[in-house]
């Protein structure tokens, strides 16, 4: 057995501790707590990355969500125009595209950052 293993090894004997998962919760949600309470105490050059950096994540987030937000509309190309006399039923087929489709993965993201979870709610009967 490799040195380095033994937590792997631990994990995979005995598993994890009861709580594990809700701590990771809370920790997850607490994250975006403490960047905004780091932001607000950092002062000069390392405001200045730390800012330049979230304004990034911003607008990389925000081309996502555009971009998935196009998922299912049709885009129609001016560029395909034929000469003669083309049936009608033939014009919408040539002539629309599906724009990109993104995985669920870029919606969960999105969930993660907005810091919006869903909350299970117990059914009465």
């Amino acid at each position: 057995m490799p040195q380095n293993e033994h937590i792997e090894l631990a994990r995979k004997r005995h598993g994890r501790r009861f709580d594990h998962d809700e701590k990771l919760r809370k920790k997850t949600a607490r994250a975006s707590h403490k960047l905004s309470i780091k932001a607000k105490k950092l002062h000069g050059l390392k405001a200045k990355l730390f800012n330049k950096q979230r304004h990034s994540e911003k607008i990389q987030m925000k081309k996502q969500i555009k971009m998935h937000e196009e998922k299912q509309t049709k885009a129609k190309d001016a560029d395909n125009v034929q000469e003669g006399a083309v049936p009608a039923y033939l014009l919408d087929r040539e002539t629309q595209t599906r724009a990109k489709v993104l995985s669920n993965m870029v919606k969960q993201k999105r969930k993660e950052k907005a810091g919006k979870w869903s909350v299970p709610i117990p059914q009465v009967k």
